[in-house]
């Protein structure tokens, strides 16, 4: 899976695959099915560990994303300086302690100073650190950082809420819980106003 950037045009989706990199994981899987005690030969699996691989370069193609340069191919001077808000931005990850996948959404805000970039390269900088091997609170505090080293604005807000498999399926295995975090920069940092704001405007329930 490859992201190149088309002048005038944004990041386009490529879909393909390196031929060397699924090759080596197809084996692998393979080898894991029959770890497992499965028949990697018989019908239903026949083609998985090859399947497997290219599933999982498409779930970790945020490697191969760029999120500051998503945001300055869409970034225009402008003097508005009040908040914006993309919010349920949906998002799914791969928790990297157990490679299972968590999912939910996430609210991204920040208050222009000099310049606002495209709403769906907010969306795309979620995308491009959630498709990685994450853990949730390092996911916010990129997302975060990526926006306020790259616009320079008075502030930015991230919250993200999120069910995560390794709880659900293994583990404590609890089927309603919901895990939010949360970071600031700037005004949202300084200013319970500001952040109550950006609260109300997200919903006072969060899930």
């Amino acid at each position: 899976m490859d992201f190149s950037l088309n002048k005038g045009k944004g990041y386009a989706k490529i879909e393909s695959y390196d031929d060397e990199t699924t090759s080596q994981l197809a084996k692998v899987y393979e080898r894991s099915l029959r770890l497992l005690g499965e028949d990697p030969t018989r019908e239903g699996l026949e083609k998985t560990p090859l399947r497997v691989a290219k599933a999982m370069q498409f779930l970790t193609q945020g490697y191969n994303m760029k999120p500051e340069e998503i945001i300055r191919s869409a970034m225009f001077r402008e003097d508005y300086q009040q908040m914006v808000v993309v919010k349920d931005i949906e998002l799914y990850s791969m928790c990297e302690h157990h490679m299972l996948p968590f999912f939910g959404k996430a609210h991204v805000a920040y208050i222009p100073r000099h310049h606002i970039t495209g709403l769906s390269k907010i969306a795309r900088v979620v995308e491009a650190f959630a498709r990685r091997l994450q853990v949730q609170e390092r996911l916010t505090t990129q997302i975060k950082d990526c926006i306020q080293n790259t616009l320079n604005p008075l502030g930015v807000a991230v919250v993200i809420e999120a069910q995560h498999m390794c709880m659900q399926m293994r583990g404590v295995q609890k089927q309603h819980s919901v895990t939010t975090t949360s970071d600031f920069t700037g005004a949202f940092l300084k200013n319970i106003a500001t952040r109550e704001e950006f609260f109300n405007i997200i919903g006072s329930r969060l899930h």
